[in-house]
């Protein structure tokens, strides 16, 4: 199938957003002293907020959840010097627009670089925003040709920006497409859609989701608050429609970096027949120091998760080595230096050595 139909105009957008700092203030969203310090972040990084998560946030709580996420702060000023433009290293694995080839069997295929929201610990906000688009048609026809060509390419992964921006019928066309290269067996989605703007969740868009069997939808989702009764009924619809879904989150200060919130959300979303999949560390994007723990919290709180929730409820921590060295787990060990386990209560078991391989 041709890729004209993906590329043939501007992806949808979302309706009654709230995107520059004077309606952050006229919203109760950041207080008038923040007002000059806000405009300066959204003129750097792009910020965009759904009505959905906006009925989520209490503006009377300095320490919403949902706000961190979403709402600018003065904070994201403060440059680190360790801190990328290209956290993950997309640049060096880029072999044409759109394609980043980082593991042998699968491709990122970046269809767009807008989202419905921008999140403020986005790893690729130095390329996302409004006005960024979609590829055009012949950089999308030479990313469909790259993968066509290299039949070691086993998983498509769209993301961006957010796949499920585009229009049903353009997203229908891209995935025909893909399902049309033989050696393309899965296609996976990365997504905020259905708890941001779950409207979008339609019978059109559970359509293009069904052109090729083995599809699989990633929601990104880092607090049980975001999983509100729209976001739950539009997962529903994905995984009624025949679509296994998946969950990725990522560990912020702020958000999410205790154990109790952590349980509630991948809880939550196991009910919801989510099962996570990834726990992020925070990458070192610009601006981002605020978000980041150290990876001993991380490695804590996932010790302190594995006899607390059912293994359903256990995503595996991951670390994206900067420089694009791809994604290492860096979760807790149970294993001590003189060889004994430790249980998951903390205790020490004695564990008879193997003999060694021939």
């Amino acid at each position: 199938m041709s890729p004209r139909s993906p590329t043939s105009s501007p992806p949808d957008r979302p309706s009654g957003s709230v995107k520059t700092a004077a309606e952050l203030r006229e919203r109760g969203l950041i207080e008038p002293g923040e007002l000059i310090a806000v405009e300066r972040v959204v003129a750097r990084f792009a910020a965009t907020i759904t009505e959905e998560l906006v009925e989520l946030i209490n503006p009377d709580d300095p320490d919403d959840p949902i706000a961190a996420q979403f709402v600018p702060r003065a904070e994201e000023l403060t440059l680190a010097p360790e801190e990328l433009a290209d956290p993950i290293g997309d640049e060096p694995h880029t072999p044409v627009p759109g394609i980043t080839h980082r593991y042998p069997d699968r491709v990122l295929l970046k269809p767009l670089h807008v989202c419905p929201v921008y999140c403020r610990f986005c790893f690729r906000r130095e390329v996302v925003g409004p006005g960024t688009g979609v590829l055009a048609e012949a950089e999308l026809e030479a990313a469909l040709a790259y993968i066509r060509e290299h039949s070691e390419i086993w998983e498509v992964i769209l993301t961006g920006g957010d796949p499920l921006v585009l229009s049903p019928r353009r997203l229908g066309a891209l995935i025909a497409a893909l399902d049309a290269i033989e050696h393309v067996r899965v296609i996976r989605i990365h997504t905020r859609v259905p708890v941001v703007d779950p409207r979008r969740i339609n019978d059109e868009l559970l359509a293009a989701l069904a052109v090729a069997s083995a599809v699989y939808v990633v929601l990104h989702c880092n607090h049980p608050r975001e999983l509100s009764a729209r976001a739950a009924e539009a997962c529903a619809r994905i995984v009624n429609a025949g679509v296994p879904m998946l969950s990725q989150s990522v560990l912020l200060r702020g958000v999410n970096a205790d154990a109790d919130t952590l349980e509630a959300l991948f809880r939550r979303l196991v009910e919801l027949r989510v099962k996570p999949y990834y726990l992020h560390h925070g990458d070192l994007a610009r601006g981002t120091g605020h978000f980041r723990t150290t990876i001993e919290t991380g490695q804590a709180l996932t010790r302190a998760l594995r006899g607390r929730v059912s293994g359903l409820c256990q995503p595996t921590y991951v670390l994206d080595i900067p420089g694009g060295h791809g994604k290492v787990p860096i979760g807790a060990n149970y294993i001590e230096q003189d060889g004994q386990i430790a249980d998951i209560n903390g205790e020490l078991h004695e564990y008879p050595p193997h003999a060694e391989e021939p």
